[in-house]
């Protein structure tokens, strides 16, 4: 089960010869646009993709791209019986624009207030009628800070997971980061780490991110600690005992959506 913020990501290609008589600034000739899923529905994609079923649970608006959130879904045959429609909200899109392989900016749309308590219980109550009824292995929170996860949610599926013998997933921003407590697996990556913990230290210092890292995992009762450090590679701490892997090295042009392949893919480790 992925709980979180699902979203659409818009993708413009196109060709830049000249500058723009309004403003300096590069003029897009768009060529080719592309809708795709991001987000916690990236995450189901990435779940599917490596041979586990996913069910997403979360919130779209009323609108012309939440339509076409709806039918992404269909396409990509996800499950989509944990969606909810909140005519209030507004869909989240993140439109890329893209020219000559290289991104030259982004523009987003969303609302990020904390829904009501009323969604919460509706939100809550889906959460324990799919567990009810379907096997879950692993409940995955993508926490993208737009408004569906809040403190009360996080506890009470975390407690509940507990009670069914569930494996629990974190992937937090900053608003919730130190609400995750008792969960199997903490993901981060580096900058969000530190921003959580208001600290002043390099990713290349692999001894104070040690120190800081074994703390956080005791004092929120944490399974396993999962630090990505971009270019350096990955950390894993379960308080105890630390491993560091290094990346290999690759050109890369886009790396959107990889927090999303990397949560995916730890959980599923996980579960299995």
């Amino acid at each position: 089960m992925i709980i979180g913020d699902a979203m659409v990501d818009n993708y413009l290609w196109g060709k830049v010869d000249r500058i723009s008589p309004e403003a300096p600034v590069p003029l897009v000739t768009v060529t080719k646009q592309e809708n795709r899923l991001g987000g916690a529905a990236n995450v189901s994609l990435n779940i599917q993709a490596l041979g586990a079923t996913p069910i997403l649970v979360s919130i779209i608006g009323d609108d012309d791209k939440g339509h076409i959130f709806t039918e992404l879904m269909h396409e990509n045959q996800l499950i989509n019986d944990g969606i909810f429609v909140d005519e209030t909200r507004m869909t989240t899109v993140n439109t890329r624009i893209i020219s000559g392989g290289q991104q030259i900016s982004r523009v987003d749309q969303e609302v990020s207030t904390l829904i009501n308590s009323n969604f919460e219980e509706k939100i809550f109550e889906k959460i324990k009628s799919i567990i009810e009824k379907e096997r879950i292995d692993i409940v995955i929170f993508v926490d993208y800070d737009k408004g569906l996860i809040t403190p009360w949610i996080i506890k009470n599926v975390i407690e509940l997971a507990k009670s069914k013998h569930i494996l629990t997933v974190a992937d937090p921003k900053s608003r919730n980061f130190n609400i995750y407590q008792r969960v199997d697996l903490f993901k981060s990556n580096c900058k969000e780490f530190k921003d959580g913990l208001k600290l002043q230290i390099e990713k290349t210092d692999l001894d104070e991110l040690k120190k800081v890292s074994e703390n956080f995992t005791k004092e929120n009762e944490i399974g396993l600690l999962f630090i990505t450090l971009s270019e350096l590679g990955v950390f894993l701490t379960n308080g105890v005992k630390q491993n560091y892997y290094p990346a290999e090295v690759r050109a890369i042009a886009d790396v959107s959506g990889s927090g999303d392949t990397v949560v995916a893919t730890a959980s599923l480790c996980l579960a299995a």
